[in-house]
């Protein structure tokens, strides 16, 4: 038989966004049940790079940024673990002047965010970092940022609202959604239904079909970064590097292992993903050019995700704009890792207040559709007839 269940919210997707929206609500007292077809947490908020940096944000990001790095602090509080999170600083390595003229530009640029840039000159780089190559010639450091374990934080999340009551299913596929009056209908196979006035898309690289359904199809992309971790070596390196311009990202943790992320794996199916040889060789050509400690390090696994990407790398947050009670969180682009607490806290906003002071309309959904909003009053006379 069938079971039926009624809440405030439904939430598709238990990755770091969907989950911190879950624990937020859930402090709000709104009842709320999340569906995953894994295990939450085990898609690309459990298995990406790790970095909690502002620095190299789009200026609309930051503000949303700011939120989550005071979230961030509070780790402990919220979810019960500090998930091995660190203030270690963020080092964004220029490798040419015309890198340095982009950092210098960056940080002019974003004065008045708190994030304290820090220009470093190479004679200074060779002092404050002994173990950087010489193909780094200057640096942007903010020190606020930092890293933490995502195979830790993001599951916590979901552990988290699962303690304050909320309704968590993993292993649940979501087999149908639709609108029924004025409430949402969510189908998991025929063990399975959920009504709810509001509905959450949080399903990551897979969301863009739940927007289809609601006549707001975009035009995302899946991409499949690449990692790898190295054997625990001697701690040489306190801080997480990036590098301008794009390239091999890479931070060591307190057991020695170095996490290098860079470069584009591919997809074995519409569910797995994998690094590829050549990707990977190319990838440490660079990181041993920046890192020369890694030379004879030895790689003890690699591994990819599927992320979505938009064709401005912004993703969609925010209301549907054509279906009320319908929410999107999508499209990171790689970067969602820091932002995922501030956004379930911007989602859990939308829900109570139908609105947020933290400013998204940067990344509103129709900013890819020419359709007109379709208002409250609107619905409520189509779906009379």
């Amino acid at each position: 038989m069938i079971e039926r269940i009624t809440s405030d919210v439904a939430i598709v997707g238990g990755g770091i966004m969907g989950s911190s929206a879950a624990l937020f609500l859930r402090r709000m007292g709104f009842s709320v049940v999340l569906l995953e077809r894994d295990l939450c947490g085990s898609r690309s908020s459990g298995v990406n790079y790790g970095g909690v940096r502002r620095q190299g944000r789009p200026m609309s990001q930051l503000p949303l940024s700011q939120r989550a790095q005071a979230l961030w602090a509070r780790l402990p509080e919220l979810i019960g673990i500090d998930g091995e999170y660190v203030r270690s600083g963020h080092l964004k390595i220029a490798r040419s002047e015309a890198d340095v003229a982009s950092l210098e530009s960056y940080r002019e640029r974003t004065q008045g965010f708190g994030m304290d840039l820090q220009m470093l000159s190479t004679r200074a780089l060779r002092e404050r970092c002994p173990w950087l190559g010489r193909a780094a010639i200057g640096a942007s450091l903010c020190p606020g940022d930092g890293q933490a374990n995502p195979r830790l934080v993001s599951p916590a999340f979901a552990l988290a609202a699962r303690r304050l009551g909320a309704d968590v299913r993993e292993q649940t596929r979501v087999d149908e959604v639709a609108l029924d009056g004025s409430q949402f209908v969510l189908r998991s196979g025929d063990a399975l239904e959920v009504r709810a006035k509001h509905l959450l898309n949080c399903a990551g690289a897979w969301s863009g079909a739940i927007a289809a359904q609601f006549g707001e199809a975009v035009p995302m992309e899946s991409g499949h970064p690449e990692m790898a971790v190295t054997e625990p070596l001697p701690l040489f390196m306190n801080l997480s590097l990036g590098v301008e311009g794009g390239g091999v990202y890479a931070r060591q943790v307190a057991r020695g292992n170095c996490v290098i992320g860079g470069g584009r794996g591919y997809a074995l199916d519409g569910e797995r993903a994998r690094a590829q040889r050549s990707g990977m060789a190319g990838l440490m050509q660079q990181t041993v050019e920046l890192l020369p400690a890694l030379k004879n390090a030895h790689i003890i696994r690699t591994w990819s995700g599927t992320e979505g990407y938009l064709p401005d790398r912004l993703p969609v947050i925010g209301p549907s704009a054509t279906t009320p009670g319908l929410i999107h969180a999508f499209g990171f682009a790689g970067g969602g890792f820091q932002l995922g607490p501030g956004v379930g806290a911007v989602l859990a906003d939308l829900v109570s207040e139908g609105r947020s002071a933290t400013p998204i309309d940067a990344f509103s959904i129709e900013r890819f559709s020419t359709s007109p909003r379709v208002t409250s009053a609107e619905l409520s006379s189509l779906t009379a007839v």
